[in-house]
C-alpha cells in the first residue's frame, strides 16, 4: 500500500472527504482523518471535543498497482484543496518515519485516539501501559498530571508540530495506592 498527504483547508477535513464522496461517488479508496478526543475544561464545565491530529491533512490509501495520478485532478478540483505533499508538481507516497507516525494513528489506534493508560515510575518518567501513546513515549516532550495530557511532537514532511493527547494515570504495578 501507498499512502499520500493532501493539504486542505484545517478544521474542514471532514467537510471536505464529505463533499469528495459525494462529487466522485466512482472514487472508492480509503480516506483518512485522524483525530483525538481530549476533555476541555471552560468555565468549570468539562467538554469533550475531537480534534485533528494532522491538522489540515487527510491520507489517501492506493494499492501498489493504483497511481495517484488517475485521481490527481478530482481530489485538486474538491473546493478545500491546498496541495498534495511535497508539492503539486512532486507528488511523493509517504515513506520512513513520516509513513510509520501516519500508520501508527491510521491503523494502530483508529479514527479517533482516545486516552492512554499511563502510571509514573519511581523516577517520575511516564510508563504507557495502553493507548495511542504506546509507542511514542520517545516523541512526549511535556506531561501535565493535573490536565491529563502529554504533548507530543511529530514530524510530517521535514514540517514538526507539537500535540497533546489525554491520558488516565492508573496504579503502578507493585505500588497500588501510591501516586
Amino acid at each position: 500500500m501507498n499512502y499520500y498527504a493532501l493539504q486542505i483547508r484545517t478544521r474542514s477535513e471532514e467537510k471536505y472527504i464529505k463533499l469528495f464522496r459525494a462529487l466522485h461517488p466512482d472514487i472508492t479508496v480509503p480516506l483518512y482523518f485522524p483525530q483525538r478526543k481530549l476533555d476541555i475544561r471552560r468555565r468549570g464545565a468539562l467538554i469533550h471535543s475531537n480534534s485533528a491530529i494532522f491538522p489540515g491533512y487527510i491520507f489517501i490509501e492506493l494499492g501498489e498497482e493504483e497511481d495517484i495520478l488517475n485521481y490527481h485532478w478530482a481530489f485538486r478540483k474538491t473546493d478545500g484543496f491546498y496541495r498534495f505533499l511535497r508539492s503539486n508538481q512532486n507528488i511523493t507516497a509517504l515513506a520512513d518515519k513520516d509513513l510509520e507516525v501516519v500508520l501508527h494513528f491510521i491503523k494502530k489506534v483508529g479514527p479517533i485516539a482516545g486516552k492512554s493508560k499511563v502510571y509514573f515510575d519511581e523516577h517520575a518518567r511516564i510508563v504507557v501501559v495502553a493507548g495511542p501513546l504506546m509507542g511514542l513515549e520517545g516523541k512526549i516532550i511535556k506531561v501535565d498530571k493535573r490536565k491529563g495530557r502529554a504533548k507530543i511532537k511529530l514530524d510530517l514532511y521535514e514540517d514538526s508540530f507539537a500535540i497533546d493527547l489525554g491520558f488516565d494515570m492508573i496504579d503502578a504495578p507493585g505500588m497500588a495506592g501510591n501516586r
